[in-house]
């Protein structure tokens, strides 16, 4: 059934209507930052005084980051194939999101972002298209890819460009599920290395949730995809599953999600679908349930609450929101702050440590993480992300 178009004689008091309302003629525009109000103001912004910024950075290719916008402009890059819970909608239906993408960037990190959908799927196309307009752009932010894809995208583009180049579904992802794992396990008294998760999704952001998990100490972590745990004895691995099945489940779980339930300490819902009760319930005493599916929960938080001592989910209207608006705008106004070559998974870490960091002492099982309007967070990952490029090697400036 087609999605019901409000006019503008209609009522934006239903919020179907409002969303739409909202929507109408985007959500964001570009404005100058110097005034033309006259001859001699269009004489230097546009011809002839231009000309000599021009010859300038043609001379000297660094100068475009002090006289342009690129030092601080973000190219969100999509082809729609993977967008929200929507799936693949296509780079027209993904705009608006894409918008919306950019309007966070500039509000909680004071980043310009331009949203790009681009009519083509293929990786040699996408990855030739982006390295064509990286010119224009200090970072680029891949979003809604779906996987396998995203994964050699990202890489060959990091490989090809000396800019940041971050796929938010993943590494934004795993950097929050990680700061408020290590709250969860803070404000209950328990250690990571003691911790065995099993994450719901083998997917871009289930993978690098996994990663980062070994990254922070986590004691095992075992990923499951459609047909059960992802282990070194399958046969029908991609190379991303295999890679990561040689990294994970040190304890030789096989079998299915129930299987790997058994036990666990740690719950990572990435994927959708629902976890039956009985399930839940052999979890260990004491578990965490990070069920981040939207609109539902892979675990509903009234059945989580049973089991579980800390529960997040990927929604704003229960506690513990694991929202990836808490990790990008930093991770970007830090890398483009010190004009950061790229990302590092050093960088990553430092901002999951820094976003933990801003509620530590305020820590309850209902507030192991930030709100994404918390005012202190973007402030706290951007110094740490540019600290870590600095510390690292990889700043520029």
């Amino acid at each position: 059934m087609a999605a019901e178009i409000i006019t503008d004689t209609q009522s934006t008091d239903d919020p179907v209507d409002a969303v739409f309302a909202l929507h109408r003629g985007g959500k964001m525009e570009i404005r100058a930052t110097v005034p033309v109000r006259d001859s001699e103001d269009l004489s230097l912004a546009y011809t002839p005084g231009v000309a000599r910024v021009c010859t300038a950075i043609a001379e000297q290719p660094a100068l475009v980051d002090d006289y342009t916008w690129k030092a601080n402009t973000v190219a969100v890059v999509t082809d729609g194939t993977a967008v929200l819970g929507l799936g693949d909608i296509g780079p027209r239906a993904s705009l608006p999101v894409m918008e919306g993408k950019a309007i966070l960037f500039k509000q909680f990190g004071g980043v310009d972002a331009v949203p790009i959908a681009l009519d083509c799927t293929g990786v040699d196309e996408i990855v030739e298209t982006v390295v064509r307009l990286a010119p224009s752009f200090g970072g680029v932010n891949l979003e809604d890819i779906s996987a396998p894809r995203c994964f050699e995208i990202e890489r060959r583009l990091q490989e090809r460009l000396d800019i940041p180049v971050f796929h938010d579904d993943q590494h934004g992802t795993a950097i929050v599920t990680t700061a408020a794992l290590w709250n969860a396990a803070r404000v209950t008294g328990r250690q990571v290395g003691d911790l065995r998760a099993v994450i719901s999704g083998a997917g871009a952001a289930g993978i690098a949730i996994a990663k980062m998990l070994l990254a922070a100490g986590i004691g095992d972590v075992a990923v499951c995809d459609r047909r059960g745990v992802v282990h070194r004895g399958r046969t029908d691995l991609t190379d991303v599953k295999a890679e990561i099945a040689a990294l994970t489940n040190r304890g030789g779980v096989t079998g299915t999600l129930a299987d790997a339930l058994n036990g666990a300490d740690v719950f990572i819902g990435v994927s959708g679908g629902t976890v039956p009760e009985e399930v839940v319930a052999t979890m260990a005493p004491g578990c965490f349930v990070f069920a981040m599916a939207n609109p539902t929960p892979e675990i509903h938080p009234e059945v989580a609450h049973r089991y579980a001592a800390v529960v997040a989910t990927g929604r704003s209207d229960f506690p513990n929101q694991i929202n990836n608006v808490l990790a990008f705008p930093g991770i970007f106004a830090g890398a483009l702050s010190v004009r950061a070559s790229r990302i590092s998974e050093g960088m990553k870490l430092a901002a999951a440590k820094a976003l933990a960091g801003v509620v530590a002492d305020e820590l309850t099982p209902q507030k192991v993480i930030p709100s994404p309007f918390d005012e202190r967070v973007a402030p706290a990952v951007t110094r740490a992300v540019a600290e870590a490029a600095r510390a690292e090697g990889l700043a520029r400036i």
